[in-house]
């Protein structure tokens, strides 16, 4: 790994992509319990794959008009947009939620290809926010993504007793005078900022995964949503940076690489759990 730490030195974009991987983690630890405990990971996919809708939409106009918008401002976008959709049905009762999900998912990535079918030329760089490339973030991604961490932060401290409330027990949040429908609104609108952040990462596929999976490995050793969330930002900055390195020395796919080992973790996790309850 000694190569690794020093091609950090001479190369800007490996340290772009460090950089982006730690901020990435922020926004994984504070929103992955919410998605965890309140079980919406099927939710984040719906707005994950929806998604690709405003990144072909911006692709299309930066390449036929002229444009110079940045993908993850389209994403930003649509991401809120299908969030806060989403909500709307799920909360109304009037339509099976998992059907909408389903349908945003398939329509989000419908549109994306149409655009992308519009466009002239290869859209190598669209096809790396479905895949992730870590290696491609400049300097305007990390803006950006700074500004989404700085959202999530602020959002998720003002609203944290709140929305740990709306997670645990709806009707105790109720009960309290809490307005249930506003925070869960609200918690999807910060799973669609997660998600926006991390799709330059590992890509909309595996975007659910690096997600849930720091705060589920954490959560069964913890006694409070805050100390999850310290441990799941330590987990995410430790596989992202980790998954980095051994992609880098090994010359494999660094979203891919994060999400095993990822997913390694996690199962020995449950592991460990059992054995610990034993």
């Amino acid at each position: 790994m000694s190569e690794f730490w020093q091609a950090l030195q001479d190369y800007p974009f490996l340290r772009n992509a460090l950089i982006a991987g730690l901020l990435t983690s922020v926004a994984c630890g504070i929103v992955g319990p919410y998605v965890v405990v309140r079980r919406i990971g099927y939710l984040g996919g719906g707005i994950a794959h929806a998604v690709f809708g405003g990144l072909g939409l911006v692709h299309w106009a930066n390449t036929v008009h002229g444009t110079s918008i940045h993908p993850l401002l389209g994403a930003t976008a649509f991401a809120l947009l299908a969030a806060l959709l989403i909500g709307w049905i799920d909360l109304s009762g009037k339509r099976s939620a998992d059907t909408a999900i389903g349908a945003l998912w398939a329509v989000g990535m419908a549109v994306g290809l149409l655009f992308l079918a519009r466009t002239p030329g290869y859209a190598l760089d669209l096809t790396s926010y479905l895949f992730g490339n870590i290696l491609m973030v400049d300097h305007s991604d990390l803006v950006l993504i700074c500004i989404l961490d700085l959202c999530i932060i602020v959002v998720g401290g003002l609203g944290y007793r709140r929305l740990v409330t709306v997670c645990f027990d709806q009707r105790l949040a109720a009960m309290q005078g809490q307005n249930v429908p506003a925070l869960s609104l609200l918690l999807l609108v910060l799973v669609a900022l997660t998600v926006v952040a991390l799709v330059r990462i590992v890509g909309l596929i595996l975007v659910i995964a690096l997600l849930s999976l720091p705060a589920a490995i954490v959560l069964p050793f913890v006694g409070s949503m805050f100390g999850a969330m310290m441990l799941a930002i330590v987990l995410g900055a430790l596989f992202t940076t980790s998954g980095l390195a051994a992609s880098f020395v090994f010359d494999l796919p660094t979203g891919a690489v994060i999400i095993l080992l990822a997913g390694l973790v996690y199962f020995l996790s449950l592991g460990l759990a059992r054995w610990t309850k034993r």
